[in-house]
C-alpha cells in the first residue's frame, strides 16, 4: 500500500488507524484534492475547523473494532468546540453546544443516567463506537460551508467499508444529511436507528423520545455483541 500524505505533509498512516489508512487508500487523490482545498480556505483567510491535526479524528478508532456509528452533519461551527468526532467537545467546554445537550437529555430519559456535564465523548469511541461526520471541516462560524466540497466522498468510501466487513453495526442516522446514507448502509449485518437532528430546530420533531442508546444496546445483544457502557458521568 503506498502511504497518502495528508494536510500539511502529514503520512496518514501515522493519523489514523492503520486499518483505516489501508481502507482509505484507494482516496488518494481525493485527499490530495481536500488538502489543496483548505490550504486555500486558509490562504484566503476564511480559515477551517477543527485543527488539521483533528480532521481525520474519528478514524484513529480502528476500523475493526468499530460496532457503532453515530454519523452527524458537519463540524460546530463555533471557534473551540470542534475537535474531530461528531458532537463531542473538549472537557473544559462551557456552555455544551445546544445539540450536545438535546443528546444528554435524551441519553438521560433513554436509560436513566445523570446528564453529564462534560461534553467529551472519548469513552465512547473506545468502546468502538465511531462518531464521524458526514463532513469533516467547516469555515468558523459558517456551518454547513463545507458541504458539497468533497468529504461526502471520502466519508461514504468509509462507511461502505464498515458495511463490507460483514461485522454487526448499528448506525444510528441523525439528521437529513445522516439519513441520506440509508440506502449503502442496508446490510443484513447492520441495524439502523434513524431520526431528526439534534439540533433545536429539529429535536422536538422526532429525536426526544426516539430512544437511541437503548435501542443500539438491544441491536448489539440480539447479535452476541458486548453492548456499550453510555453513561459518562464517571469522566465529568
Amino acid at each position: 500500500m503506498r502511504h497518502i500524505l495528508w494536510y500539511n505533509n502529514a503520512v496518514l498512516e501515522n493519523i489514523v488507524a492503520k486499518d483505516w489508512a489501508t481502507a482509505l487508500s484507494s482516496e488518494e487523490e481525493h485527499l490530495h484534492k481536500m488538502g489543496d482545498f483548505l490550504r486555500s480556505e486558509a490562504a484566503a483567510g476564511r480559515g477551517y475547523l477543527p485543527a488539521s491535526k483533528d480532521i481525520l479524528r474519528a478514524f484513529q478508532t480502528p476500523c475493526s473494532d468499530v460496532k457503532v456509528l453515530i454519523v452527524g452533519q458537519d463540524p460546530y461551527p463555533t471557534p473551540g468546540h470542534p475537535v474531530g468526532l461528531s458532537f463531542s467537545v473538549n472537557p473544559g467546554v462551557n456552555p455544551l453546544p445546544r445539540s450536545l445537550q438535546n443528546i444528554f437529555t435524551e441519553l438521560h430519559a433513554d436509560i436513566g443516567v445523570p446528564v453529564p456535564k462534560n461534553g467529551d465523548l472519548l469513552k465512547w469511541t473506545r468502546q468502538g463506537v465511531m462518531l464521524l461526520n458526514r463532513v469533516l471541516t467547516v469555515q468558523p462560524n459558517k456551518p454547513g460551508s463545507h458541504k458539497d466540497k468533497g468529504w461526502e466522498r471520502i466519508t461514504e468510501t468509509a462507511i461502505k467499508h464498515l458495511v463490507s466487513r460483514e461485522q454487526p453495526l448499528v448506525a444510528i442516522l441523525w439528521g437529513n444529511q445522516a439519513r441520506g446514507l440509508k440506502p449503502i448502509l442496508e446490510s443484513s449485518n447492520v441495524d439502523i436507528i434513524e431520526s431528526s437532528h439534534p439540533s433545536p430546530f429539529s429535536a422536538h420533531s422526532g429525536f426526544f423520545g426516539s430512544r437511541p442508546f437503548s435501542r443500539t444496546n438491544q441491536f448489539l445483544e440480539n447479535r452476541k455483541v458486548a453492548t456499550i457502557d453510555w453513561d459518562l458521568t464517571e469522566d465529568d
